[in-house]
């Protein structure tokens, strides 16, 4: 084979991107997934069902293809897979013991306060009856150890609220326990990154919205964050502390954080890619730095990765996913209306009619999304309450109980 061959841990819509990036950037792409009707199948030049603690096919398939590269977008659970391959083939990549700390949200904890870094204190629990033994402040976030996409991630005001948690949040680990954590105030962000050669890179930084508690999942991103250039400088430095303290090397990172007049916590970090078309598309938009592409050439030890890495501009762009009352779809109307709004640049809704609209608990959940790109922050939030707009206008629901 001419062709240098990445190995891509995952081949679902959140590897979809950078499945694209890889083949345009020449290579032989081979995708391994659990599911053996994963999404993006097609899209890479070979397939392999392989499930994802299966270390000696793994393996297998590394050396059938000579790998040169291991790679991953927007996903937490192959990360010590990967390392532990990485390790075996001397390829660029983050060590197994950070993938290891990185996966376990408990572990992170642990080294953020041995490092003085700033972070919600947490302990964890087998089970909610341990909660009854314990002197608790309310609120808390109750959230599994091992988990993304706000699985299971859940905002208690009382007692009884987290008898329910615990429980829930059990359903989303493999652990057998859960993590109690002092809820932080404040906006929350990501801060998006690129770690090589020992340096420390902060490319964007990300505001968020969420869902009202309990459930506290993303539903809007915009770029940039509307954060001070003193808050900027701080975070730099406070992400280029957990890098050292985690270990981040060869890699990308998406750092979650909260700002208030207290200062900046951490919530939590991961050496990958972010999710929700941040790293994929908002970043490329918002500045013309292609994080995907940077780190594909990391992956594969390629000269054309500068230790400098460029902003080529500033704009603004952001994603919206839909939201609407639970109940049945009765009727989709003319949503194509959206792809006139300014700035537009794509969109997708996942539902048709007479489907059931769930409840948003996690990421899972949602069902549609649209990106956008503009020139000023302002019309960028005129395009989002646009997009909001049409798709409440344009998708009749019939709420239950009526």
């Amino acid at each position: 084979m001419d062709k240098k061959a990445i190995l891509i841990f995952g081949v679902g819509q959140l590897q979809q991107s950078l499945i694209e990036r890889c083949k345009q950037k020449g290579l032989f792409t081979v995708g391994i997934d659990p599911n053996p009707d994963a999404e993006c199948r097609n899209d890479v030049d070979a397939f392999e069902v392989v499930a994802g603690d299966d270390y000696t096919t793994t393996i297998i398939i590394a050396r059938k293809y000579n790998i040169s590269g291991v790679i991953t977008a927007a996903t937490d659970k192959p990360l010590v897979m990967m390392a532990r391959v990485a390790e075996l083939f001397n390829l660029p990549y983050i060590s197994v013991e950070t993938a290891q700390i990185s996966t376990d949200k408990l572990m992170m904890k642990q080294k953020f306060i041995e490092a003085g870094l700033p972070c919600a204190k947490g302990f964890v629990i087998n089970n909610a009856g341990e909660l009854t033994d314990l002197n608790i402040s309310f609120p808390v976030i109750i959230k599994p150890r091992d988990n993304s996409g706000s699985r299971g991630v859940i905002y208690c005001e009382s007692h009884e609220d987290a008898i329910c948690a615990v429980k829930e949040a059990l359903q989303f680990t493999k652990k057998g326990n859960v993590l109690v954590e002092e809820f932080i105030e404040g906006r929350e962000y990501s801060v998006e990154g690129i770690h090589y050669n020992g340096e420390h890179h902060v490319i964007q930084f990300t505001e968020k919205t969420t869902t009202n508690f309990p459930y506290n999942v993303e539903i809007a991103h915009i770029q940039p964050a509307d954060i001070s250039i003193q808050q900027q400088n701080e975070i730099k430095i406070l992400i280029a502390q957990i890098a050292e303290t985690l270990g981040f090397e060869n890699c990308a990172s998406h750092t979650e954080i909260k700002i208030n007049s207290r200062g900046i916590f951490i919530i939590e970090t991961s050496p990958r890619l972010g999710g929700d078309f941040i790293s994929s598309t908002l970043v490329p938009l918002s500045t013309g730095f292609n994080m995907e592409e940077a780190l594909i050439n990391i992956s594969t030890k390629s000269n054309e990765l500068s230790n400098e890495l460029q902003i080529c501009f500033h704009k603004f762009s952001g994603v919206v996913f839909f939201q609407l009352p639970e109940g049945f779809i009765k009727r989709i109307g003319q949503i194509e209306e959206i792809k006139k709004v300014k700035g537009f640049h794509k969109c997708n809704f996942d539902l048709v009619e007479g489907q059931r609209i769930p409840k948003i608990k996690n990421s899972i959940d949602r069902y549609g999304y649209s990106i956008f790109q503009t020139d000023e922050v302002d019309a960028l939030f005129m395009s989002i309450t646009l997009c909001k707009e049409i798709i409440e206008r344009e998708v009749l629901i019939e709420q239950y109980g009526r």
